[in-house]
């Protein structure tokens, strides 16, 4: 399968810049992955459109303030960072995703705006990449991100963040930091979206997965099957694997709320696979680097909410694998044709 059997025309005007003008007053199209057809709602429908009994997972992984610039001290010109995850705590060493990578090489120094320096050193697996590995003489905190650090709004974005993007570019349930991305489908849900949903019997519960950048990188290979994915870190609690455990018993749905959520759901259930059989998956903390396209079999996910995304990227494979090429590649073009917004401050669907 190839890389470009995931294209498609989207004009540059229905790239959502900014959020919406009210967070949760979006277009909602809803799929059905079954026949393709398709349905335009407004996601204040939302409610009525999921069956009571469902299980809603959602990632509520925040959003650090991983973009962050420093002056390299060769030269004194501004360089740009972002903070992906830490490889040595002890160490003080974190990954990064470097722009001009091949420019900053080892040994290089980098002053931070409060004044922290820190050196480009030697990683393996970085040589050649977009990433670089950044050593500081202490460890820095979410405290130090919040002074030196922006919003890491996607490349598509072409603007600087602004203090409204600090507030709806963040889950109004998301509360243990960590991503370098926002798990965007969750930007169209409200406190007033999840009481409705409460009060419909829609059970909800929660995974954590810190979004990397490597689910957003562009898919090189021309075949999709040699593309490598990026690690991930994920969580699921307890009460959360108990719960889906007990849906997929009784025969109720599980709704996941976003592709990082569907990554995480179907990661655990690949590593319980020679599990006890009633069990889908089991709580704890792993890495996951899967990569879902056409052919893959969902074990736990039986319905999900999710944006519209890129062309050619692994998000649009994801869904296509959930309700088949043609019936999203048609959907979108349905959704161009409406004018949906797209991407991370645009428009969402829901597939059942």
């Amino acid at each position: 399968m190839l890389t470009s059997d995931f294209n498609f025309d989207l004009p540059e005007e229905l790239i959502a810049q900014h959020p919406s003008g009210v967070r949760g007053q979006d277009k909602l199209m809803l799929l059905n992955r079954v026949t393709g057809e398709v349905e335009h709602h407004m996601m204040d429908d939302l409610p009525d459109l999921i069956e009571p009994g469902t299980l809603m997972v959602f990632n509520n992984s925040r959003v650090r303030r991983a973009r962050v610039y420093g002056i390299k001290e060769t030269t004194g010109r501004e360089t740009e960072f972002m903070f992906l995850n830490t490889i040595d705590k002890e160490c003080c060493i974190w990954n990064t995703m470097v722009k001009s990578a091949k420019k900053q090489k080892p040994g290089m120094h980098y002053k931070f705006p409060d004044g922290t320096v820190a050196t480009i050193i030697e990683h393996e697996g970085n040589a050649g990449t977009e990433f670089r590995a950044l050593k500081f003489d202490f460890a820095i905190d979410e405290d130090w991100f919040e002074r030196n650090g922006h919003i890491p709004l996607p490349p598509y974005i072409r603007r600087g963040d602004t203090e409204e993007d600090s507030e709806r570019y963040q889950n109004v349930y998301a509360t243990d930091t960590g991503s370098a991305a926002c798990p965007t489908a969750g930007l169209h849900f409200t406190k007033e979206m999840l009481a409705r949903l409460d009060a419909k019997g829609i059970e909800r519960v929660f995974v954590t997965l810190h979004v990397g950048l490597g689910t957003f990188l562009p898919v090189r290979e021309e075949n999709i099957e040699n593309h490598k994915m990026h690690e991930e870190w994920y969580t699921i609690p307890v009460e959360t694997a108990e719960a889906i455990n007990k849906a997929k018993r009784e025969g109720r749905p599980v709704l996941a709320v976003g592709t990082t959520s569907v990554r995480t759901l179907e990661s655990a259930a690949l590593r319980q696979a020679q599990g006890p059989q009633n069990e889908w998956i089991r709580p704890g903390t792993s890495s996951t680097s899967i990569f879902m396209y056409p052919g893959y079999k969902f074990k736990v996910v039986d319905k999900m909410f999710t944006n519209f995304h890129t062309p050619e990227s692994t998000l649009i494979m994801l869904v296509s694998a959930f309700a088949g090429r043609e019936h999203i590649l048609s959907a979108y073009k349905t959704a161009v044709e409406n004018k949906y917004r797209f991407f991370s401050y645009g428009d969402c669907m829901f597939i059942r």
